[in-house]
């Protein structure tokens, strides 16, 4: 409810901290009267990106320090070198715009789009140049995702395709223990 979502901002404000995890169409909607709270617009679809993704899998978007699309920032610096973050993978999700003053991490380029569904074969414009965004709110933290498979390990459908951390090549797992790190306070 709004008034629960009001409370929720309220105890970020005294020192919380929130993850949210929105993932694609139609977990955007579900999660609109709180991210509406927060600031954050939700783009309530699916996001594309056919030039910054996996090959044959336009909603898989890669960013990387490569491309550009991995915002230089505690998260994905780490504490040491060992815990530095250079490749995300996305399975699908939305974009997001965060409120003033929040950080994107994955940064969304020019080329992409979101759908209504999947389905569809018509683009609009993103929300917002985001995929992950994070941002103080008084004495609290919030992150908030627009993906959520890749803070999972997941063995998708009937072939049972690693999704998230269960695919080679990426730093996703990294990225989660960083994100839980920044949010906790052990990375500034």
């Amino acid at each position: 409810t709004p008034e629960e979502c009001h409370a929720v901002r309220e105890w970020i404000q005294r020192g919380g901290r929130l993850l949210l995890i929105a993932d694609h169409a139609p977990m955007g909607s579900a999660n609109q009267i709180l991210a509406r709270e927060l600031g954050v617009t939700m783009g309530e679809g699916f996001t594309y990106d056919p030039k910054h993704s996996v090959a044959g899998s336009p909603s898989s978007i890669i960013f990387s320090r490569e491309n550009r699309m991995l915002a230089n920032h505690a998260i994905t610096r780490g504490r040491n070198t060992a815990e530095q973050v250079n490749k995300v993978v996305a399975f699908t999700g939305q974009s997001l715009k965060g409120p003033p003053g929040s950080i994107s991490i994955l940064n969304l380029a020019d080329t992409a789009f979101d759908r209504a569904d999947r389905t569809s074969v018509d683009s609009r414009p993103i929300a917002g140049p985001s995929q992950g965004l994070v941002f103080r709110l008084g004495r609290g933290r919030v992150a908030v995702m627009g993906e959520a498979a890749m803070l999972s390990a997941q063995l998708g459908g009937a072939n049972r395709r690693p999704m998230g951390m269960n695919v080679k090549g990426n730093d996703d797992r990294q990225f989660a223990l960083n994100l839980m790190h920044w949010l906790s306070g052990r990375l500034r």
